[in-house]
């Protein structure tokens, strides 16, 4: 029985040792991640608190991003990004590892660029990255972006086709709220057309190209703009149409048919003018045959009164006669 009593005994005692043993190594392997993530901070010399990195787990938080980000901003000269600012933007939905990786880089260039500042870009939805190394590496833009060229005329009435190029540098300090890159092409297309459009000929257009790129550098286009514009080059220009000659040409043939449609009234109201005469001169002939009409009836009421003969009567047929015959002779022979 004792023989029973201890071999019971010692089986207990090593199946709670296998026990404990499966519990720590559960345990272990459950904690061993966390561990790691803490040695590599400690001999990195940002030592992060165990605990604190258990809790990025349960907040949701990916701890390693969060170490890894933590070391690189620590090894980089940025020791003021602390551990709860890197927790607090991931959870507003940031992007760490470039937020980092741009801040060294604009340390790096001497570029100011605060913790706040870069986090508020971030979340913004501008590339943080990009617009460092836009700062370092200027940009150019095509003007016009989507080809083809700017049209300005000039006083002389001849048009220009340019095509310019911008050179720009992010101003990190108005990318949150600034103007984009549209906003610097449309205003570098207006100050080149006004530009063009203030020279007394296409000549001086021509002969001196970079007049134009001075007149838009002094209208200080990138105000308000994520950008500062370091250059403005014309890189093509060529002569388009004579606009003044057309319009000279449209304006004559405009003058041309407001002549045409006043001589056109002119001539219709000679031609009613005309027929009214003509009408009057017919009121005319017939009040003179009503008039001719009468005569013989007042030759007649002269015979019942005695008052004319027929010698009288013969006299006045004498002379009707000689005046037709005189007409007769003074009316001109038809040809």
């Amino acid at each position: 029985m004792n023989l029973i009593a201890q071999f019971n005994v010692g089986f207990e005692f090593y199946a709670l040792v296998i026990l404990i043993a499966i519990i720590a190594i559960i345990a272990l392997s459950i904690m061993g991640k966390f561990i790691s993530l803490w040695f590599q901070a400690f001999v990195s010399g940002t030592p992060i608190p165990l605990f604190n990195i258990i809790g990025m787990s349960l907040r949701k938080i990916p701890p390693r991003i969060i170490v890894n980000a933590r070391i690189n901003a620590f090894k980089a000269g940025l020791k003021t990004i602390s551990v709860e600012d890197l927790e607090t933007h991931y959870l507003a939905g940031g992007h760490i590892t470039e937020v980092v990786q741009a801040m060294i880089a604009a340390d790096k260039a001497n570029i100011p660029l605060d913790w706040r500042r870069a986090t508020a870009i971030d979340l913004a939805g501008r590339d943080l990255r990009e617009a460092v190394q836009t700062s370092v590496y200027p940009k150019v833009i095509d003007c016009p972006s989507h080809g083809g060229y700017i049209t300005g005329v000039a006083k002389d009435g001849i048009q220009i086709n340019v095509r310019a190029r911008v050179t720009v540098r992010t101003n990190i300090a108005q990318l949150v709220g600034g103007a984009t890159e549209e906003t610097i092409i449309a205003r570098v297309g207006e100050g080149i057309v006004s530009a063009i459009g203030g020279s007394e000929t296409h000549l001086q257009v021509l002969e001196s190209p970079q007049r134009i790129s001075k007149l838009v550098l002094e209208k200080g286009l990138d105000s308000s703009t994520a950008f500062l514009i370091l250059s403005i080059d014309i890189v093509e220009m060529n002569l388009g149409e004579n606009i003044g000659a057309r319009l000279r040409a449209d304006k004559a043939e405009s003058d041309k048919r407001i002549a045409q449609a006043k001589a056109e009234e002119r001539r219709a109201m000679a031609v009613a003018a005309e027929q009214e005469n003509i009408a009057k001169v017919k009121d005319m002939e017939s009040e003179l045959i009503k008039a001719q009409a009468q005569i013989p009836a007042a030759i007649a009421e002269a015979f019942r009164g005695g008052n004319l003969g027929v010698m009288d009567f013969m006299r006045y047929e004498n002379v009707r006669a000689d005046t037709e015959m005189r007409r007769s002779i003074a009316k001109p022979e038809d040809k």
